[in-house]
């Protein structure tokens, strides 16, 4: 069996979505699975990704919501791959599974995008098998590493262990929801304190963060 992580984040570098797949491949190697790394970080789908797609049974998307839906430049690609799929799926379908972050505290949020996906699945003819939505993603690449069991991204390793298990099974789970391991109103202040600190690291001042155009 081999398996495709497919990153659709936009971000090339410390991305939540790289974070995401990196603690999966952890899970998946362990298990003595091949994996295959693939990254999408533009509108264009190149031979070489069609042709590591072909010879996957499994892909996995992960990638970050964007006002509720996909990514533009991962929709680009998906209808580029959708032009291909009776190539790419000559001898058998595949199955699909995604995990989604989002900057909201609530996991709940990517409830959508993993709808479109699901859609998108059913109308190519793939086999939708389920998928992750993480909240808090903001913070992930900014948090210590989630293998130790503790601290605010133990929830999410937890999550992500169990849902490596089902697809080395090749089995269907229900769309899970996870948040990151802190309060709510903490979260919201580390993300203030990011912001103040990002602005100024831009050479912007913090009253600008309230501007509207």
């Amino acid at each position: 069996m081999k398996i495709a992580l497919i990153d659709g984040s936009p971000k090339i570098n410390n991305s939540a979505s790289s974070v995401l797949l990196e603690e999966l491949k952890y899970f998946l190697v362990q298990g003595k699975i091949d994996v295959i790394e693939m990254r999408l970080h533009i509108s264009m789908v190149s031979e070489e990704i069609i042709k590591q797609l072909k010879s996957a049974d499994i892909w996995i998307f992960a990638f970050p919501l964007y006002v509720d839906g996909i990514p533009g430049h991962l929709l680009s690609c998906l209808i580029q791959i959708e032009k291909r799929i009776n190539d790419i799926c000559k001898k058998y379908t595949k199955n699909v599974y995604s995990i989604v972050n989002c900057g909201f505290y609530e996991g709940e949020q990517t409830k959508p995008a993993l709808q479109i996906l699901e859609n998108w699945c059913f109308k190519v003819q793939l086999n939708w098998c389920g998928g992750v939505g993480v909240g808090g993603g903001g913070s992930l690449a900014m948090l210590d590493d989630m293998r130790n069991g503790r601290g605010p991204r133990a929830p999410i390793d937890k999550t992500l262990k169990y849902f490596a298990e089902k697809i080395m099974k090749k089995e269907i789970q229900e769309n899970q929801y996870v948040s990151v391991g802190m309060p709510r109103f903490m979260y919201q202040l580390c993300a203030q304190i990011g912001w103040r600190q990002l602005i100024r690291k831009n050479g912007g001042k913090i009253k600008d963060l309230g501007r509207k155009f």
